[in-house]
Parts: C-alpha cells; structure tokens; sequence
C-alpha cells in the first residue's frame, strides 16, 4: 500500500463558492482525495468579495487558512517546502509571486491545476500573466488541466510543461442525487454571468422563453447586469449555495448547459453543471463543442442544441418517458466516470508519476559533505 500523500493546495477559494466555480471543484476533489487516506492543507487569499460570503468557512476534510496578502504567505514556507506536492490553482491572487514562491520553495512535486485552461491559454497569448506567466510553466512537474484533448500536447510542445494531464471537474455523488420533487420549471440555468456565455444563454433559453409564454423557465447565479431584458415567465434567483443545488436541478424538467467561448474553440472542456446534474438524474441541453461525446453520449444521455428551435422541440415534444429514461442513462454514466472519488484517484495517480519522474534527479544531486 502507498504511503498516504502531504498536499499544500493554493487555490482560488475553498471557502466561498460565490461568483466561482473553484470552490466546489476543490471541496468534491479534495473531499474524495482526503478520503484515500491523504493530508491536505489549503491555503486561500483573505479577499473581501468572498469574505461576505463564505458558505465553508470551516472545512472538515482538510486543514484550511487563509492568508492576507503575499508577504504572509512567507509564513507557510515551511509547510510548502515539507509537502510531498504542492498545487496552485488558476485565478489565485498574484499566482505568479505565489508560484514562484513555490518552485523555489518546495521539495516535492509542484503542480498548477488549471480549471480555466482555454481563458489561461488566451490570455497568455494576449500577454496577459495575472496568474500565471509561460516562464513558470516549465517549472512545474505537472500541469493539471480541466481541458483534455488537443490542448495538453499543446501544453507540452508549446508551453514546455514537462507532463500535461487532464484532470476533469467531477461530483460529489453523495451529496447530488436524485430527489424526485416536482418540477417549476421546464428549462433552467445555474451560473455566473459571463459575457461571452450570454449570447449561448439569450439563444437557447431567453429566445425559447420569449416564443413558449406558457412554458417555465428559471437563471440562477450572481453578477448579471440590470439591463437583461428577461421575460416575464424566466425566474432570476441571484445565488444558490452548493447545498441547494441539487433541489434547483430536481426542480426542473431539464437544464441548460452553456459553455465559454475560449472553452468551446479548445473542446474537451466540461463544465461541472454537466456533472452535477446529470449526478441528480435531471435531463441537460447542451451547446455543442468539440469532445462532449467522449464523456456523454449525444441523444441518449443528453441532448445538443444549436438554436432555440432545438430546445423547444425538447421541451414540448419529448415524451415523458425518453425524458425520464434520459435522466436516469445520465446519471448512470456520470456514476461509473466522472464521481469525485474517480478525479481524486486521477489526482493521486499524476502526483504519483510525477513523483516518480523526480525521483532520479534527486538521486543524482550531488551530496554535500557535512
């Protein structure tokens, strides 16, 4: 049996799941991977937009703390240079200060866990480095990243990361599950405002909302700006925490998956709402992008849309039953894949390699005579 694993993760927030899609990345992995037997510190940026809402302030399955600002996180030197693997995560506050710190800090294997990596990728190629900057890429052992596909080789050969995985969002599969509640609404959405998914959401559920007045419809999430023209029969609901997420699912006949622009161009880039969902057994509508059929089965476990024709052909003339028997072949699939318990086994399996890959040129380093 392997020796359980010290884990320093620098991410976005585990503590706040607002306006973001880290925090419950991080809590299901994290979770999942605490549960193999492995230790895990987490270390987020004390910034004031979460600190008014923290819906975990207190973590059970890994220790936490937060850090004011850069010159504190010299404090956790120690932490980081003792730990088998450190990661930093995208989005972190001056990511590039924190990753350097890093990689001339830590002894074990340094990691960058991208859940952004198309948006990464488009803004270092903007000269954009708020995060991360391509001379720090070489210097971590592993790059994680929530793209498959294409983009990891483009990682290596352009980028010179010495080993890009993927490593996918996932689910808690004991915290989404089906709840049976009836439905409110036919089509509903959960997410963060985001100007290039707007044009995705405003085609595929504001157009069908406006042509069916008799049909339901419901967007959940915060930052939208006031001047959306929403029908009357589209619900706004401005946050649901992680806890209630799984009662918004059940309570509609499907959801909306809508992707980011960058995301869709790459391909090969789930969003966790696919996951979640499809954990819950509630039908989804997807836009459509490159590699979605690798994780997901198209018409069978879940339907494309390209326009609002497409969605208002699903919600008023599938059969009740297909629209069940879909549901429950998603929720099916989503089990046997795309758990957390399966990431955080990927997880542990990439450290591992890297851990591996290290190993010899430790080896070789010459020892200095006491």
């Amino acid at each position: 049996m392997s020796e359980p694993l010290r884990v320093v993760v620098l991410g976005l927030s585990l503590s706040s799941s607002w306006g973001n899609g880290h925090a419950t990345t991080y809590r299901a992995l994290l979770r999942a991977f605490a549960a193999r037997g492995h230790r895990v510190l987490f270390l987020e940026r004390d910034v004031p937009w979460y600190a008014q809402h923290r819906d975990l302030p207190s973590p059970d399955f890994c220790d936490f703390a937060l850090y004011p600002d850069l010159a504190a996180l010299e404090g956790w030197r120690a932490a980081i240079a003792g730990a088998d693997a450190v990661i930093v995560g995208s989005y972190v506050p001056e990511g590039v200060a924190v990753g350097r710190l890093v990689q001339s800090t830590a002894r074990g294997t340094t990691a960058f866990y991208d859940i952004d990596t198309p948006v990464t990728l488009a803004k270092l190629e903007r000269g954009d480095e708020e995060y991360l900057s391509p001379a720090l890429i070489p210097g971590y052992d592993l790059y994680l990243s929530f793209t498959g596909g294409p983009t990891l080789a483009r990682l290596e050969r352009d980028y010179g990361s010495p080993a890009a995985r993927q490593l996918y969002c996932s689910v808690d599969e004991a915290a989404y599950q089906p709840l049976g509640l009836p439905p409110r609404w036919d089509l509903s959405y959960l997410g963060t405002y985001s100007p290039d998914r707007q044009p995705v959401l405003e085609r595929l559920l504001i157009e069908p909302a406006r042509r069916a007045p008799e049909l339901r419809f419901a967007v959940a999430g915060p930052q939208y700006p006031g001047d959306i023209d929403w029908p009357a029969n589209v619900e706004r609901i401005e946050h649901i925490p992680p806890a209630e997420h799984p009662a918004f699912y059940a309570g509609s006949r499907f959801t909306l998956n809508v992707t980011r622009a960058d995301m869709i161009r790459a391909g090969h880039s789930p969003s966790v709402r696919l996951f979640e969902a499809g954990a819950c057994g509630v039908p989804i509508i997807s836009d459509r992008w490159d590699g979605i059929e690798t994780l997901l089965r198209p018409e069978r476990e879940l339907l494309l849309a390209d326009g609002p024709e497409d969605v208002l052909r699903a919600l008023r003339d599938m059969p009740e039953t297909r629209r069940r028997a879909m549901g429950e072949a998603l929720r099916a699939r989503v089990l046997s894949e795309h758990t957390a318990s399966h990431r955080a086994a990927e997880l542990e399996g990439h450290l591992r390699e890297a851990m591996r890959r290290r190993a010899p040129s430790r080896r070789a380093e010459p020892q200095v005579a006491s």
